[in-house]
């Protein structure tokens, strides 16, 4: 059994942890914290989770987390570059589901989350954790650095086209819309159900945190080629979900049907990536609750545009559930263990 502790267990994110843990048949909980509910039982907080998790929320200082195989990281930006390396000492491998480890260059990361990193050397070492690119060094591991949820579905949806070389990398959008849950659980004016509601916003338009993510992601697949994206997230009034709308500029005449065989091949042999059938426009309550990413490729009026559309339920494949998948990955067992869910609908 592989013995799991989750630090920041009581946000959304630390939530999905939970959840999909405690069904996990290869995993065994062994200690949980949050900053609030410190001697708390876990299902107090979160009845969903009676009779499933019946460990109390402790401090990080416990020393269950030492003898843990893994720690997740469901915390703020800036929380787990102070804890990772004394808990590689202690042999702990280590997903952190915010952002410490995921920009390569420190400088840059400290510009964007406006902090000095604590951890710059262990900077180099962390594993990018999108399986679908990075899958044989997630394997050896000790840290990796889960996606963010926007880049995740971004990165999908262009990946094919990139790899391809078939598409301009100077002049690519990204027009992305998220559930309320991706701001998090703690209260914020914004986050008010009456300010939310009947109403829909973009927000970070001259420059969002997940951008320079995307763009060294992106350039690592195109070779190291410089990428031009405009990135636009967006608000919308529902709890779960991510539909970006990502438009690309083709560098040669390829029709609708190759572009439809160039993602079902790139595609064929992952689990969690779903391309519809040509002419479909995917919905993110077919994803909601599971870690699949559901694709439909476009070339509106044969023109010199290709539109992907790309969905997530952005608490799973965009955050708890692929962490998840990273953590089969790193420790030999299916891709799929834990996470074979159907989504739910309505």
């Amino acid at each position: 059994m592989i013995k799991a502790g989750i630090v920041g267990g009581a946000g959304y994110a630390g939530v999905e942890l939970l959840r999909i843990l405690a069904g996990h048949p290869a995993v065994r909980l062994t200690a949980i914290t949050s900053h609030d509910e410190v001697g708390l039982k876990v299902s107090d907080i979160f009845p969903n989770l009676r009779r499933r998790v019946e460990l109390s929320f402790v401090t990080l200082e416990d020393e269950a987390f030492k003898s843990c195989d893994v720690v997740f990281f469901a915390t703020p930006n800036g929380v787990a570059m102070k804890q990772t390396a004394g808990l590689l000492a202690a042999g702990v491998r280590v997903i952190d589901l915010a952002a410490d480890f995921r920009i390569r260059d420190v400088a840059e990361w400290e510009k964007w989350y406006g902090m000095t990193h604590a951890a710059s050397e262990l900077v180099a070492e962390a594993v990018y954790g999108l399986p679908e690119v990075h899958r044989e060094q997630i394997r050896g591991a000790r840290v990796v650095a889960n996606p963010g949820c926007y880049p995740t579905a971004v990165q999908l949806g262009f990946l094919p086209l990139i790899e391809a070389g078939i598409v301009e990398c100077g002049h690519l959008i990204a027009d992305a819309k998220s559930g309320v849950s991706g701001a998090g659980r703690r209260p914020g004016l914004g986050n008010l159900y009456s300010e939310v509601t009947d109403s829909f916003k973009a927000y970070g338009v001259p420059g969002h945190r997940h951008l320079p993510e995307i763009c060294q992601e992106l350039s690592r697949v195109a070779g190291g080629a410089e990428i031009g994206l405009t990135f636009v997230p967006h608000l919308t009034p529902m709890v779960r979900g991510i539909h970006a709308t990502l438009y690309a500029r083709l560098k040669r005449d390829i029709d609708g049907k190759a572009l439809q065989d160039l993602f079902e091949s790139r595609f064929a042999g992952e689990m969690f990536v779903d391309v519809l059938p040509a002419g479909s426009h995917p919905q993110t309550r077919s994803v909601r609750a599971s870690n699949m990413c559901r694709i439909a490729v476009h070339r509106p009026q044969g023109g010199d545009t290709v539109v992907v559309l790309s969905v997530i339920d952005n608490l799973v494949k965009g955050a708890a559930g692929q962490a998840v998948q990273n953590m089969n990955i790193m420790f030999g067992e299916k891709e799929d263990l834990g996470l074979d869910m159907v989504p739910v609908s309505p």
